[in-house]
């Protein structure tokens, strides 16, 4: 590892590295034509208008406390009696948790570290927003990785890294109109860094999987816990008109600033916080270690890490690979602004760790690992056994602005070989299964309205024909269980 840690610290270098970077990936662009539900009207910079439309998952629609139905059809020589049903510590049996949050709602957020986990365009010097996407008006000499990012479910399905953005729903500047004009090269101010995340980059972001966090509060006294109290729920209310029922659970701590997680105490919607530092000792941040947890870690203080650079983190990863997956700590990265650099590491990341690499990873959003651990602690099931069939009656009991009803099961001593099929009830919206060490591995999703969400990146696909929409079309697609709808959308597809 020791000549690794070399080459990272060499790419860091500076000017060589983005040149060779840009030269490698830059091509072409390719166009993008969003649908959805709300729509917004954006000028093109010479007095016209482009109609971009917004597109929001139904989110305050969610499905909550959901009861899904499982039944196993084997070929016999199962005693289903005998098997102990389990909720894995990780999804999909990943070996290892990594985390990342970004602070200050950074429009990089949204141009670099989105673009980068999804496959679209990168620039180190310039910025674009989703209306610019849509339209194919990018920053000149944009790049690519050539490749999305993130791991895959065990059972050969892609599952993308997702992050958590800070959000700031009292600021004027998420509303901030964007300049669209394609084809424009006399300058190139429109590609300039705006002061944080818009609505439409954010809904954009979230539809991809994105989780969200409280960060700064707009209240000029940030010491007094009971200004920011009043605060959360200002913005709470906001995000929820602006997002289609979508609250925000999370905190990450602004600057040290132990008054915004004393207000998170007295606040019931906020769930689960990270910070960086102990503020002089008023609070105890815990180190997580996700194979010992035995709480639901609701108001819990979660440590994360800042470094200087991407790659510094490169040691930590591999000091916590070296120790059995029992005494690994999670891996929680914070950072800023991020840039081509950045969109290197998770590069990074995904061959050695991700789909392309080990495929030991599981990268979710901070909210998206606390419902998981929660329902792996809260969860009950039923087993009933008839015959060579079970019936597995899994019961998750859901908490305010729960988003993520999905959660992977393990069959010891049962084998993918031994199954004739696996059935579920319409609450099961995604399935699939492969073996897993001495048992079975089962993944179900149980979001309403998984297929309605697949079936918008499909016609987005036949609208634009973009390569890009189409790796989104199959790999929402994918996500659901082998069904005719399924197989329907495959079709549209080709």
């Amino acid at each position: 590892m020791k000549n690794n840690l070399t080459w990272y610290q060499d790419m860091r270098k500076g000017v060589h590295f983005i040149i060779l970077l840009l030269i490698l990936f830059s091509s072409c662009i390719d166009k993008d034509v969003y649908q959805g539900e709300e729509e917004t009207d954006n000028g093109d910079g010479n007095g016209n208008s482009t109609e971009y439309v917004r597109y929001l998952y139904p989110y305050g629609a969610e499905a909550q406390d959901v009861v899904a139905e499982i039944t196993i059809e084997t070929n016999g020589g199962i005693s289903w009696e005998d098997v102990e049903v389990e909720i894995p510590f990780l999804k999909y049996n990943k070996s290892w948790l990594f985390m990342l949050t970004q602070d200050d709602f950074s429009h990089s957020s949204y141009s670099t570290t989105w673009a980068a986990i999804n496959g679209r365009p990168l620039s180190n010097d310039y910025f674009y927003n989703a209306e610019q996407l849509a339209a194919g008006d990018l920053p000149p000499h944009a790049s690519y990785l050539g490749k999305t990012l993130g791991s895959t479910d065990g059972a050969g399905k892609e599952v993308r890294f997702h992050f958590t953005a800070t959000v700031a729903p009292e600021m004027n500047w998420m509303d901030a109109e964007v300049s669209v004009n394609k084809g424009f090269s006399d300058n190139n101010y429109r590609f300039q860094m705006m002061r944080g995340l818009t609505w439409n980059n954010l809904s954009e972001m979230l539809a991809y999987g994105t989780g969200i966090a409280f960060h700064d509060v707009n209240t000029k006294d940030a010491d007094n816990a009971a200004s920011i109290l009043q605060h959360y729920e200002i913005s709470q209310q906001i995000l929820l008109e602006k997002l289609s029922g979508r609250g925000c659970k999370t905190l990450a701590e602004p600057n040290g600033n132990k008054a915004y997680v004393r207000a998170a105490l007295d606040y019931a919607p906020l769930q689960i916080m990270t910070a960086q530092n102990d503020g002089g000792g008023e609070f105890e941040l815990e180190s997580l270690y996700p194979f010992k947890v035995n709480s639901d870690l609701h108001k819990g203080l979660l440590q994360r890490y800042f470094y200087d650079s991407p790659f510094d983190i490169v040691p930590r990863i591999e000091a916590q690979l070296r120790k059995d997956k029992v005494e690994r700590e999670a891996v929680h990265f914070g950072v800023h602004r991020t840039g081509i650099t950045f969109a290197q590491f998770l590069l990074w990341l995904n061959n050695r760790y991700g789909k392309d690499g080990d495929d030991s990873v599981w990268f979710p959003s901070l909210e998206e690992y606390y419902e998981y651990n929660y329902y792996r602690v809260n969860a009950t099931i039923e087993k009933e056994v008839n015959g060579n069939t079970v019936t597995l009656r899994v019961s998750l009991p859901s908490e305010q602005y729960f988003y993520y009803p999905s959660i992977t099961i393990n069959l010891p001593g049962v084998k993918e070989e031994q199954i004739k099929s696996v059935t579920s009830g319409n609450e099961v919206t995604g399935l699939s299964y492969a073996n897993y060490n001495d048992g079975l591995m089962l993944n179900i999703d149980c979001r309403k309205f998984l297929a309605e969400h697949a079936l918008y990146f499909v016609e987005k696909y036949e609208s634009s024909r973009s390569q890009a929409d189409k790796n989104d079309a199959l790999y929402f697609t994918n996500m659901l269980k082998e069904a005719p709808e399924k197989f329907q959308l495959l079709e549209r597809i080709k």
